[in-house]
């Protein structure tokens, strides 16, 4: 009783002895009780001896202990009863004490608590060690300037501080909740049989600074502490799970390092679209050979990435070989290597896209394929390469990787960058009674009329919804536009500026295009002389727009390939051993000449277009492109023109015209346009999230136009209507409902829709049935049109009338038409 109450009042009080029980005490150290120390050092001897750490008792230092450290020695006079005798207490009535401040330590909070190891603010408090080294600097006088930082490296000097530091994180961070993080990514990971745990390097830089410091500077030892943290921290909620999965891979993801060519050997983010993907390839890991004398078994061996590793001789029978790979006990891991090049939206413009090499080993293999857009996290390396030194005759070295964590990108991604104040604007301009003639208005706004173009691309750029009943037949929801006509009506400016409004638009043209050009294709690499898979235009495209120009000059062959990326939006590869499936979820956008170079109109469609009728019926909208001579329209056309190029003349923009008035571009429409930077927001806001459903949209409607359509088409002999017309309207009415930002189909839609469906229809009629379909459908076309706009085209006609009947009878035009009145009223009531 005696010695533990000796021993009680050493490890208390702060008397010289008891500092020198502090000085045993050193950071990631856990002491036994004084009391079992005390009797080792009496009964044996010895200490136990300990791995480099802690300090030694007795020695010729010894007598350093006993200075005088004025910090130090006196005693703590808070909570202390000096007044008052104490007389010794009882075994019971001393265990009861120390219950009783254990509970009120519960209580007040104490050091543990609830989803955490230590509290908070125990990390401002000074440990007893730390506050022996500030006094004996002090005493010494020496400065203590960074000492926190010089505290945290330290620990981190001995990889046993990295895991610990890991471990707890793994173990003990919680989110706003109050929730355990890694607890339930854990459990899901586990449930799903994988290898891989994510960690968001937010939440690291936020609880371990000094962790996130170092993981960007030293990635590959880092990861690797991290990994054996994870795993420790996996077998110790799921002991049996290195059954399953021999190692545990921590993936650093939200990494805010964008790759340069300054980070060499640095943990890196970068982003692209992968266009070359090699199949899944078995790289060893650890390798044990056979000596060919003795059959000894050597190894293992870690395979680096670099160069390959043998064994030098054999320590049985001490021959230098030969010696064979032992296949059986080797351990092989999955290994790929992809291409990323940068995305087409984000190049400038007309330099060629750069592209980087990666290589995903383990888990991460076939988490991508061409034509995705992905985010990757990674190491990114440098190695000698032999093969490309012997091609270009000097050292070159080539960079690559070594992928850690791999991200699809999506629109999410895109409208993510979008502020508040984008959305408040884009949510206000919505409310608009006119937002839908504003949105056709803006399209193409330095190009004049071609208003049925301009619907047709407006309802591209924003698209229907996709459908997949029960996950097996996928319904494209993206609209397919052709235009088609003469020479020098602005197709091509047409494709140019959806180029430049769309977040993702691949432009090419048919001349300069072949089938796998287009679709995707299998070649060897040019190094390594393996299979791989690139993919093409239609494959880079995908969620995005693909312009194809001069889609007439392509060949019966190459037009035939991209059947079916243009209705199922997927290219089947079964080439060299490759057998998949790429994704191709992509409008296309197509510009034809006719044949012979002007469109004629005593001609149908399919007789003035080189297109075969299977191509044809894929697209949702035709759009045929007439240079008709009009002595108003053309005086219009040409005002516009002169004035566009005197305003966006670069010395005007310079201030060197000052004294030019503000040049008024005439317009077809009286709406203000929308700005083009808020319409590509505006567009991207609306295909992330409005989803328009057809709950009340109007059948019966729908219906009796295509039987319409069917018969007239039938009658007439042109394009054949077919059942894919009726998912072109409703692809339609569900563009024009998200161009609204509303919820549900409505009536305007569907009159809408039907109008654009019958203008394309009729316009690819032959010239005299297009007046008879345009009175049997006039009820339908005169959907939103504006009725002066109805009596200035029927103005029109009767003008031109006039214009042809005098040049025919009198050989010349008068510089004035008149046209009675009681004409255009009996025109207006027959129409």
């Amino acid at each position: 009783m005696a010695d533990s109450s000796e021993s009680y009042h050493m490890v208390t009080s702060p008397s010289r002895g008891s500092r020198r029980g502090e000085l045993t005490s050193s950071p990631g150290r856990d002491l036994p009780p004084f009391e079992d120390e005390s009797e080792g050092l009496l009964g044996e001897g010895t200490l136990p001896e300990e791995e480099g750490d802690g300090e030694e008792l007795i020695g010729d230092a010894m007598e350093r202990d006993y200075r005088a450290i004025p910090e130090l020695d006196r005693y703590e006079v808070e909570g202390l009863d000096l007044d008052e005798e104490l007389s010794e207490l009882s075994p019971g009535a001393r265990a009861a004490a120390e219950d009783a401040m254990r509970r009120r330590d519960r209580e007040q909070g104490g050091r543990l608590r609830r989803g955490l190891l230590y509290d908070s603010e125990d990390e401002d408090e000074e440990r007893p060690a730390r506050r022996r080294r500030l006094a004996e600097r002090a005493a010494e006088g020496t400065g203590a300037d960074d000492e926190e930082m010089i505290e945290s490296i330290e620990n981190l000097e001995d990889m046993k501080g990295v895991g610990g530091h890991g471990r707890n994180f793994l173990r003990t961070h919680v989110d706003e909740n109050g929730h355990n993080v890694f607890k339930e990514k854990i459990s899901d990971m586990c449930k799903e049989n994988k290898e891989s745990l994510v960690v968001n390097y937010e939440d690291l830089a936020a609880r371990e600074h000094v962790l996130a410091y170092f993981l960007p500077e030293a990635p590959t030892e880092m990861l690797k502490i991290f990994d054996e943290a994870a795993k420790e921290v996996v077998l110790a909620m799921y002991p049996k799970y290195d059954r399953i999965a021999h190692e545990i891979h921590v993936r650093i993801c939200n990494l805010p390092l964008v790759e340069e060519q300054l980070h060499l050997n640095q943990l890196i983010r970068t982003s692209g679209v992968v266009t070359c993907c090699t199949g899944v390839l078995p790289q060893l890991g650890m390798v044990k050979y056979n000596c060919n004398k003795c059959n000894f078994i050597q190894g293992p061996f870690f395979q680096s990435q670099n160069q390959e590793v043998k064994p030098g001789s054999c320590p049985e029978c001490q021959s230098f070989g030969p010696f064979d790979i032992n296949m059986e006990l080797t351990v092989y891991q999955n290994y790929q290597r992809i291409t990323i090049q940068e995305s087409p939206g984000k190049m400038a413009a007309g330099r060629l896209p750069r592209s980087k090499d990666a290589i995903l080993l383990a888990d991460l293999v076939d988490q991508c394929k061409p034509g995705d857009e992905i985010e990757l996290t990674g190491i990114y390396n440098n190695n000698y390469d032999g093969s490309l030194n012997m091609a270009n005759g000097f050292p070159v070295f080539a960079t690559v990787i070594m992928a850690n964590h791999i991200a699809r990108r999506d629109n999410k991604v895109a409208v993510a960058e979008l502020t508040d104040e984008d959305i408040k604007a884009i949510v206000a301009l919505s409310k608009d009674e006119r937002i839908g003639e504003r949105v056709f208005a803006s399209i193409g706004p330095s190009i004049y009329g071609h208003e049925d173009i301009k619907r047709g691309l407006a309802l591209a750029l924003f698209g229907g919804e996709p459908k997949n009943p029960g996950g097996k037949h996928k319904v494209r929801g993206d609209l397919n536009v052709l235009l088609c006509g003469d020479p020098g009506t602005a197709k091509s400016q047409f494709l140019k500026y959806v180029e430049k409004v769309a977040s993702r638009a691949v432009f090419t043209t048919g001349q300069g295009a072949s089938a796998v050009g287009l679709t995707a294709y299998v070649q060897r690499h040019p190094v390594t002389r393996e299979w791989t898979l690139e993919a093409g235009a239609l494959v880079l495209a995908d969620r995005g727009v693909c312009l194809i120009d001069e889609f007439d000059k392509m060949n019966d062959a190459d037009r035939t390939s991209i059947h079916e990326a243009m209705e199922q939006q997927s290219i089947s590869i079964s080439k060299a051993g490759i057998v998949t499936s790429l994704q191709a979820r992509c409008t296309i956008i197509a510009a034809a000449n006719p044949i012979g170079g002007r469109y004629d109109p005593s001609l149908t469609f399919s007789e003035n277009v080189d297109l075969t009728e299977p191509i044809v019926s894929r697209f949702d909208i035709l759009c045929v492109v007439r240079d008709t001579v009009d002595p108003v329209q053309d005086e219009m056309l040409a005002r516009f023109v002169v004035g566009s190029h005197i305003k966006h003349h670069p010395s005007n923009k310079e201030g060197g015209m000052a004294g030019l008035e503000e040049v008024v571009l005439p317009n077809t429409t009286d709406v203000p346009p929308i700005p083009q930077e808020l319409l590509r927001k505006y567009i991207m806001y609306s295909k992330e999230r409005v989803r328009p459903k057809l709950n009340q949209m109007d059948q019966d409607k729908v219906a009796h136009i295509y039987s319409d359509l069917r018969k007239e088409s039938m009658a007439t002999g042109s394009i054949p209507i077919t059942v894919r017309h009726i998912e072109s309207m409703i692809r339609m009415a569900e563009a024009h409902a998200r161009m609204h930002l509303r919820d549900y189909v409505v009536e305007d839609d569907v009159n809408m829709a039907i109008r654009v469906m019958l203008e394309s229809f009729i316009d690819t009629q032959k010239f005299s049935v297009m007046r008879s379909m345009k009175k049997t459908f006039a009820r339908y076309l005169a959907f939103r049109k504006d009725n002066n706009e109805l009596l200035l085209f029927i103005l029109k006609q009767l003008v031109s009338e006039q214009v042809a009947y005098q040049r025919n009878r009198y050989g010349a035009q008068q510089d004035t038409i008149e046209i009675p009145e009681k004409d255009l009223v009996d025109k207006v009531m027959s129409c």
